[in-house]
């Protein structure tokens, strides 16, 4: 009896002993179930959440780019596209493998979106295919459940109104780059696009706009089944520029009747550029969509470089429009008056070396007012002379040579003025008497842009220190500061501008505008590509052989109108005298007039008839050559 009591109480006390265990196992167990139920319910519930709820950025807008009048020069298509979320696709390839069963996918393009994946966040969607057609979408839809991660997207994509016709000065956008990554992931967005070139790299922190994003719930497929919510990108500011979209198609479309031209079309007296055309030109659209090696090729290859933006990339020569230059050195530092006179018979000597004028039987006693109007290079040669090259550099800088004008956009070279100090640093060799002789009529080393030459011929006519200016601004005009020129030396020089083209035996004659109002000044140019010897010169003559195209003289012409109260400047280089091998008043000079004709048409506050037909010339005699 007292063995079976001892084993009751042993079996008693194991019983409680088990069921203490029992019982502190299940306050352990509720109590963790009350601490994930109840403590931590709000943290395991946001994870759950977080399993099934996808954040997507959301693209901004990019802001559009507008002419002075509120036209756009380039806006927003939309652009729908295939977007693979890498976190919801699970196996990449696999799911490309479908993709591309669906739609072909070449190698190259599948290698990048594999690339582009491993470069940004999981959660960010990768482009993989834009620009679909309506029976892709609907191909890539019925696919669906084989596609994880894989959705149509609608985006935008940049449209450029003009095409070719604006891309120098409008630029285009591109991929971000890796350089380009700073951490922000608006950067990290599927086919996000930045500014390139031109206005749209310039005003890339404007035009670019704030992203916002969306929250989405997915499936286990990563198949989205609802939007949470949403917040909405913020986007990008548009920009006004200066540009007159009318005038600009005009000016490309004159352009483009020559191989390779650079021309600028400035408002004289706000430094407002109105056209902006280099061509041959690109389209913008295509290098935003991606070129192709063929395309790429073709542009790379082009001799007439369509890759560069010659108004302010572009380096010539001033040829005879130095001379504009050259006089007002003169003039300013009294190394002549406008009465002083040189004789001209052809060609000038300086110790053994002999320069040519390009009238052969030269221009006999000349002053300097019809030195300008029949462009005597002998004339300039004793100018140049007697000036020094040290007071015709410092002159050619204040008009705005050898410097960058600090135009709004990238990629704009300064151009060349000689010097002694130059010439040393440059050859270790000392300034010679003749390269200051051929300075004189802007050749040697002297190059500048087609933008410094609009530019000099505006602060010409307003003696003032105009910069030129692609972004409107709606404030007071800019005040430039005075060059400090003498009025009436400026007059000179101007007037003998007017009569280049209006007067008998200039170089412009046959350029003169007959509508009244209308009237033009100018000065023409042609400039050196190679030097060409007097044999050569006699044997072309002779034999009827041509010329090279790229080894042909560049053509160019500066104008200003009207004649009688200056206000609008026009510059052109045409480059290797265009399709017939003319001179600067037969082929750029015709472009020159015909700009102005259709910028004064165009003007606001003139009364005249609709734009688009050049106003009529008088019956033009043969041009004179030279210049």
């Amino acid at each position: 009896m007292q063995r079976d009591a001892q084993r009751e109480k042993l079996f008693t006390r194991r019983a409680l002993l088990l069921a203490g265990l029992e019982g502190s196992l299940v306050l352990v167990l509720a109590g963790r179930m009350y601490q994930l139920q109840v403590v931590e319910s709000a943290a395991y519930r946001l994870l759950a959440k977080e399993n099934s709820v996808s954040l997507r950025l959301l693209a901004p807008p990019r802001g559009r780019i507008l002419d002075r009048f509120g036209a756009a020069l380039a806006d927003n298509r939309p652009n729908y596209r295939a977007i693979l979320v890498a976190e919801e696709a699970g196996n990449i390839p696999a799911t490309l493998d479908a993709f591309g069963r669906v739609i072909a996918l070449d190698p190259a393009e599948r290698q990048a979106v594999l690339r582009e994946v491993r470069r940004v966040h999981r959660f960010v969607p990768v482009v993989v295919r834009s620009n679909l057609h309506w029976d892709e979408m609907a191909r890539v839809e019925v696919a669906a459940p084989e596609l994880p991660g894989v959705s149509i997207e609608q985006g935008l994509t940049r449209h450029y109104p003009l095409g070719q016709g604006a891309a120098h000065v409008l630029g285009y956008v591109g991929a971000v780059s890796q350089s380009e990554q700073n951490g922000d992931p608006l950067l990290e967005l599927p086919d996000f696009k930045v500014g390139k070139s031109g206005i749209e790299k310039s005003a890339d922190r404007q035009l670019r706009g704030t992203a916002g994003h969306k929250d989405v719930e997915v499936n286990a497929y990563g198949r989205v089944v609802r939007e949470l919510s949403r917040e909405a990108p913020r986007p990008g500011r548009d920009v006004v520029t200066t540009l007159d979209r009318e005038l600009q198609d005009f000016a490309f479309r004159r352009a483009s009747e020559e191989p390779s031209v650079a021309t600028v079309t400035l408002d004289a007296l706000t430094g407002e550029v109105l056209a902006f055309v280099s061509v041959p030109s690109f389209d913008p659209a295509a290098f935003s969509a991606g070129l192709t090696r063929a395309m790429w090729h073709e542009l790379s290859t082009d001799p007439r470089n369509p890759l560069t933006d010659k108004v302010i990339a572009g380096a010539y020569p001033p040829g005879s429009t130095f001379k504009l230059t050259v006089a007002m050195a003169a003039l300013e530092a009294g190394a002549i008056t406008p009465q002083t006179e040189f004789t001209c018979p052809g060609f000038f000597r300086l110790g053994n070396a002999v320069f040519h004028c390009w009238r052969h039987g030269g221009h006999g006693t000349i002053a300097l007012h019809d030195a300008i109007k029949e462009s005597c290079d002998v004339y300039f040669y004793n100018t140049a002379r007697k000036l020094g090259i040290e007071r015709l550099a410092a002159m050619a800088r204040r008009f705005g040579y050898g410097a960058k004008l600090g135009i709004d956009i990238p990629g704009e070279r300064p151009g060349l003025i000689p010097d002694h100090a130059w010439k040393k640093a440059a050859t270790h060799r000392p300034w010679e008497a003749g390269e200051t002789v051929i300075t004189g009529i802007g050749q040697g080393f002297v190059v500048v842009t087609p933008l410094q030459l609009a530019t000099m011929v505006s602060r010409l006519i307003t003696g003032r220190q105009v910069v030129p200016r692609l972004f409107r601004d709606d404030g007071a005009p800019p005040q430039f500061a005075d060059l400090d020129l003498d009025p009436r030396l400026r007059a000179v020089v101007i007037d003998a501008m007017v009569a280049v083209v209006n007067e008998p035996h200039g170089t412009g004659y046959a350029l003169r505008i007959t509508e009244p109002g209308m009237s033009m000044g100018g000065k023409s140019g042609t400039s050196q590509v190679h030097r060409i010897t007097e044999y050569q010169r006699a044997h072309s003559a002779l034999t009827g052989e041509k010329v090279p195209w790229k080894d042909r003289d560049h053509a160019l012409f500066v104008g200003f109108a009207p004649a009688e109260a200056p206000r609008y400047v026009c510059a052109t280089v045409v480059e290797h005298g265009g399709v017939r091998g003319g001179e600067g008043a037969q082929a750029a000079g015709p472009i020159v007039r015909d700009m102005l004709i259709e910028t004064q048409r165009r003007d606001p506050s003139r009364q005249a008839p609709a734009a688009g037909k050049v106003a009529a010339v008088a019956a033009p005699p043969p041009a004179a050559p030279g210049g």
